[in-house]
């Protein structure tokens, strides 16, 4: 029954069971701990200059093609 919604349930009920009623609050901890670092929030210098990268490139002609 493997990508249905009863195995997903199943699934879900073997891994609660072998590691813990917590076990997908355990999960979304860790993500939540690791997933507001970096970025160019953390260091506007470095979106200053990719965002002039990006300009740059936005505004050059077509390719050439060569013989």
């Amino acid at each position: 029954m493997a990508g249905t919604k009863a195995g997903g349930r199943k699934a879900a009920a073997t891994n609660k069971a072998k590691y813990g009623r917590d076990f997908y609050a355990e999960i979304g901890r860790k993500g939540g701990k690791n997933g507001h670092t970096g970025g160019f929030a953390a260091n506007p210098a470095l979106a200053k200059i990719a965002g002039a990268k990006g300009g740059r490139i936005s505004r050059r002609g077509k390719a050439k093609k060569t013989a």
